[in-house]
């Protein structure tokens, strides 16, 4: 994806941020892909089914906060991302939105990755969220988005 993946600090973590936890592994989330850049995961209150969170690895909380060199990288994986939704999820295109503080509800930059289909119902900024059945089919969604993913860097 890019040749400038040394530019991130993976290390840069905050105590207690749920995001950073989640990029680093430690607390469990359904991952559709993790580098050293930035992290991408299932939204476990999802606008639609598929939807993703990308972050980076760095803990930032804006995207002014995201370093110049690094904003490139960075939007690299989300292009990746919102290519593999629209793919695994036979979506006809996505919804891509990042929050800056009002209404980001974890203080750390991550970007929606909303599938979407004509009359889906989504209209304005007013978001509905839907709910996964299970953890089975939670999973699907997930390695669907990580299949597209493969296929998209091979």
């Amino acid at each position: 994806m890019g040749d400038n993946t040394e530019m991130i600090a993976r290390g840069t973590r905050l105590a207690g941020c749920l995001f950073c936890d989640i990029a680093a592994g430690d607390k469990p989330a359904y991952v559709v892909l993790s580098d050293e850049v930035a992290a991408a995961f299932l939204d476990t209150r999802p606008v639609f089914k598929g939807h993703v969170l990308v972050v980076p690895h760095a803990h930032v909380e804006t995207l002014a906060d995201l370093p110049h060199e690094t904003v490139g990288p960075f939007f690299e994986r989300v292009q990746a991302v919102a290519r593999a939704v629209e793919e695994g999820v036979d979506a006809a295109g996505t919804f891509v939105a990042i929050n800056n503080r009002v209404s980001q509800s974890v203080p750390h930059l991550h970007v929606h990755v909303v599938p979407r289909n004509r009359k889906d119902g989504l209209r304005g900024f007013f978001w509905p969220r839907v709910k996964y059945a299970d953890d089975v089919e939670t999973e699907d969604y997930a390695a669907r988005v990580r299949d597209a993913l493969k296929k998209s860097t091979t």
